[in-house]
Protein backbone atom coordinates (compact mmCIF):
# COMPACT_ATOMS: atom_id res chain seq x y z
CA UNK A 1 0.00 0.00 0.00
CA UNK A 2 2.07 3.23 -1.22
CA UNK A 3 2.43 5.44 2.18
CA UNK A 4 1.56 9.57 2.72
CA UNK A 5 5.00 10.56 4.09
CA UNK A 6 4.53 14.43 3.72
CA UNK A 7 5.19 16.58 6.53
CA UNK A 8 1.11 17.47 6.61
CA UNK A 9 0.29 13.81 7.66
CA UNK A 10 3.47 13.89 10.43
CA UNK A 11 1.69 17.10 11.81
CA UNK A 12 -1.77 14.52 11.89
CA UNK A 13 -0.42 11.89 13.31
CA UNK A 14 1.16 14.18 16.20
CA UNK A 15 -2.07 15.80 16.56
CA UNK A 16 -4.17 12.23 16.58
CA UNK A 17 -1.39 10.51 19.35
CA UNK A 18 -1.80 14.41 21.30
CA UNK A 19 -5.46 13.76 21.49
CA UNK A 20 -6.70 11.80 24.43
CA UNK A 21 -4.68 14.87 26.01
CA UNK A 22 -6.60 17.32 24.39
CA UNK A 23 -10.17 15.84 24.40
CA UNK A 24 -11.45 18.47 26.87
CA UNK A 25 -8.95 21.41 26.37
CA UNK A 26 -7.41 22.88 23.72
CA UNK A 27 -8.79 25.56 21.48
CA UNK A 28 -11.93 24.64 21.68
CA UNK A 29 -14.39 27.03 23.05
CA UNK A 30 -16.71 25.68 25.77
CA UNK A 31 -19.94 26.60 23.34
CA UNK A 32 -18.60 24.43 20.51
CA UNK A 33 -17.59 21.57 22.79
CA UNK A 34 -21.30 21.98 24.26
CA UNK A 35 -22.98 21.88 20.95
CA UNK A 36 -20.76 18.79 19.84
CA UNK A 37 -21.45 17.39 22.78
CA UNK A 38 -25.45 17.90 22.54
CA UNK A 39 -25.39 16.06 18.69
CA UNK A 40 -23.33 12.92 20.23
CA UNK A 41 -26.09 12.68 22.78
CA UNK A 42 -28.51 12.71 20.65
CA UNK A 43 -27.09 10.51 18.03
CA UNK A 44 -28.61 7.30 18.57
CA UNK A 45 -27.72 5.93 15.10
CA UNK A 46 -24.26 6.26 15.73
CA UNK A 47 -24.01 8.33 12.32
CA UNK A 48 -21.33 10.99 14.11
CA UNK A 49 -17.49 10.54 13.58
CA UNK A 50 -15.83 9.87 17.32
CA UNK A 51 -14.02 13.09 18.32
CA UNK A 52 -10.59 11.84 17.66
CA UNK A 53 -11.29 11.51 13.77
CA UNK A 54 -13.29 15.34 14.51
CA UNK A 55 -9.84 16.57 15.33
CA UNK A 56 -7.93 14.94 13.57
CA UNK A 57 -10.16 16.23 9.94
CA UNK A 58 -9.77 19.96 11.97
CA UNK A 59 -6.04 19.10 12.12
CA UNK A 60 -6.24 18.11 8.77
CA UNK A 61 -8.19 20.97 7.22
CA UNK A 62 -5.98 23.52 8.98
CA UNK A 63 -2.30 21.54 8.06
CA UNK A 64 -3.25 20.86 4.11
CA UNK A 65 -4.16 24.96 4.00
CA UNK A 66 -7.50 23.80 2.74
CA UNK A 67 -9.70 26.45 1.21
CA UNK A 68 -12.60 24.47 -0.76
CA UNK A 69 -13.80 21.09 1.44
CA UNK A 70 -16.53 19.19 0.25
CA UNK A 71 -18.24 17.04 2.78
CA UNK A 72 -20.12 14.18 1.36
CA UNK A 73 -22.72 12.29 4.31
CA UNK A 74 -22.80 15.08 6.65
CA UNK A 75 -25.93 13.61 9.02
CA UNK A 76 -26.31 15.87 12.04
CA UNK A 77 -23.08 18.25 11.45
CA UNK A 78 -21.08 16.53 14.01
CA UNK A 79 -17.77 16.28 11.66
CA UNK A 80 -19.11 19.75 9.47
CA UNK A 81 -18.39 21.42 12.85
CA UNK A 82 -14.85 19.96 13.03
CA UNK A 83 -13.95 20.54 9.03
CA UNK A 84 -15.59 24.44 9.66
CA UNK A 85 -13.30 24.65 13.11
CA UNK A 86 -10.18 24.06 10.38
CA UNK A 87 -11.48 25.88 7.14
CA UNK A 88 -12.40 29.38 9.87
CA UNK A 89 -8.77 29.04 10.38
CA UNK A 90 -7.68 28.60 6.61
CA UNK A 91 -10.11 31.30 5.54
CA UNK A 92 -11.73 28.54 3.29
CA UNK A 93 -15.51 26.89 3.15
CA UNK A 94 -17.20 23.93 3.46
CA UNK A 95 -20.19 22.57 1.76
CA UNK A 96 -21.37 19.69 3.34
CA UNK A 97 -24.18 17.76 1.47
CA UNK A 98 -26.96 15.08 3.36
CA UNK A 99 -29.20 12.77 1.92
CA UNK A 100 -31.74 12.69 4.79
CA UNK A 101 -33.57 15.71 4.87
CA UNK A 102 -34.16 16.19 8.32
CA UNK A 103 -30.54 15.08 9.41
CA UNK A 104 -29.87 17.82 6.88
CA UNK A 105 -31.82 20.18 8.88
CA UNK A 106 -30.33 19.06 12.18
CA UNK A 107 -27.10 20.06 10.73
CA UNK A 108 -27.61 23.22 9.69
CA UNK A 109 -28.87 24.13 12.76
CA UNK A 110 -26.03 22.59 14.42
CA UNK A 111 -23.66 24.19 12.62
CA UNK A 112 -25.44 27.40 13.13
CA UNK A 113 -25.33 26.83 16.81
CA UNK A 114 -21.83 26.57 16.81
CA UNK A 115 -21.47 30.06 14.98
CA UNK A 116 -19.92 28.36 11.69
CA UNK A 117 -22.75 29.29 9.48
CA UNK A 118 -20.27 32.16 7.57
CA UNK A 119 -17.95 29.07 7.13
CA UNK A 120 -20.08 25.83 6.55
CA UNK A 121 -23.05 25.60 4.04
CA UNK A 122 -25.02 22.92 4.31
CA UNK A 123 -27.19 20.83 1.27
CA UNK A 124 -29.85 18.88 1.42
CA UNK A 125 -29.80 16.05 -1.59
CA UNK A 126 -28.52 13.12 -3.00
CA UNK A 127 -25.04 14.21 -3.58
CA UNK A 128 -24.84 12.46 -6.76
CA UNK A 129 -27.01 15.26 -7.85
CA UNK A 130 -25.87 17.81 -6.43
CA UNK A 131 -21.91 17.48 -6.42
CA UNK A 132 -22.27 18.56 -10.25
CA UNK A 133 -24.24 21.42 -9.38
CA UNK A 134 -21.18 23.04 -7.26
CA UNK A 135 -18.65 25.55 -8.80
CA UNK A 136 -15.13 24.86 -8.83
CA UNK A 137 -12.32 22.27 -7.64
CA UNK A 138 -12.07 20.74 -4.25
CA UNK A 139 -8.78 20.58 -1.71
CA UNK A 140 -10.03 18.52 0.83
CA UNK A 141 -13.01 15.88 0.59
CA UNK A 142 -14.60 14.00 3.70
CA UNK A 143 -16.60 10.91 2.48
CA UNK A 144 -18.38 9.21 5.03
CA UNK A 145 -21.59 8.69 3.31
CA UNK A 146 -23.19 5.33 1.90
CA UNK A 147 -20.55 2.34 2.06
CA UNK A 148 -20.88 0.19 -0.94
CA UNK A 149 -21.19 3.41 -2.95
CA UNK A 150 -17.43 4.93 -1.95
CA UNK A 151 -15.80 4.06 -5.10
CA UNK A 152 -18.87 5.67 -7.16
CA UNK A 153 -18.19 9.02 -5.46
CA UNK A 154 -14.01 8.53 -5.93
CA UNK A 155 -15.10 8.46 -9.47
CA UNK A 156 -16.85 11.45 -9.53
CA UNK A 157 -15.26 13.57 -7.13
CA UNK A 158 -11.70 12.51 -8.16
CA UNK A 159 -11.24 14.80 -11.55
CA UNK A 160 -12.57 18.00 -9.51
CA UNK A 161 -9.91 17.37 -6.61
CA UNK A 162 -7.18 19.44 -7.01
CA UNK A 163 -3.29 18.73 -7.35
CA UNK A 164 -2.04 18.41 -4.04
CA UNK A 165 -5.81 18.01 -2.99
CA UNK A 166 -6.81 15.11 -0.02
CA UNK A 167 -9.42 12.76 -0.34
CA UNK A 168 -10.76 11.05 2.82
CA UNK A 169 -12.93 8.30 3.79
CA UNK A 170 -14.23 7.02 6.85
CA UNK A 171 -14.82 3.77 8.29
CA UNK A 172 -12.05 2.21 5.90
CA UNK A 173 -10.99 -0.38 8.92
CA UNK A 174 -14.35 -1.12 10.85
CA UNK A 175 -16.21 -1.24 7.74
CA UNK A 176 -14.01 -2.40 5.36
CA UNK A 177 -15.54 -5.22 3.81
CA UNK A 178 -17.85 -3.17 2.55
CA UNK A 179 -15.56 -0.47 0.68
CA UNK A 180 -13.14 -2.95 -0.72
CA UNK A 181 -13.55 -1.76 -4.61
CA UNK A 182 -12.98 2.15 -3.10
CA UNK A 183 -9.73 0.63 -1.03
CA UNK A 184 -8.52 -1.15 -3.74
CA UNK A 185 -8.38 1.74 -6.41
CA UNK A 186 -7.04 4.57 -3.77
CA UNK A 187 -4.25 1.82 -2.69
CA UNK A 188 -3.27 1.50 -6.66
CA UNK A 189 -4.04 4.73 -8.35
CA UNK A 190 -1.17 6.04 -9.57
CA UNK A 191 -1.94 9.63 -9.02
CA UNK A 192 -2.29 9.03 -5.08
CA UNK A 193 -0.08 8.51 -2.15
CA UNK A 194 -2.71 6.62 0.15
CA UNK A 195 -2.44 5.78 4.11
CA UNK A 196 -4.58 4.55 6.62
CA UNK A 197 -5.20 6.08 9.92
CA UNK A 198 -6.87 5.04 13.02
CA UNK A 199 -7.72 8.13 15.23
CA UNK A 200 -10.22 5.70 16.17
CA UNK A 201 -11.19 2.28 15.98
CA UNK A 202 -12.66 3.41 12.93
CA UNK A 203 -10.39 4.06 10.71
CA UNK A 204 -9.82 6.54 7.36
CA UNK A 205 -7.81 6.20 4.34
CA UNK A 206 -6.22 9.79 3.50
CA UNK A 207 -5.51 9.96 -0.08
CA UNK A 208 -2.97 12.77 -1.40
CA UNK A 209 -2.95 13.82 -5.34
CA UNK A 210 0.33 13.76 -6.60
CA UNK A 211 -0.22 14.32 -10.19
Amino acid sequence: MPILVSGVLVALLTACAGAQETRSGGTLSPHVGSVLRAIRAADSGQLAVSEEDGRFLRVLVATRGARSVLEIGAASGYSAIWLGLGARETGGRVVAIEYDAQRAKDARDNVRKAGLADVVRVVSGDAFAEIPKLQGAFDLVFLDAWKPDYKKFFDLVFPRLDLGGVFVAHNVVNKKHEMEPFLRTVTAHPRLFTTIVSPSDEGMSVSYKTR
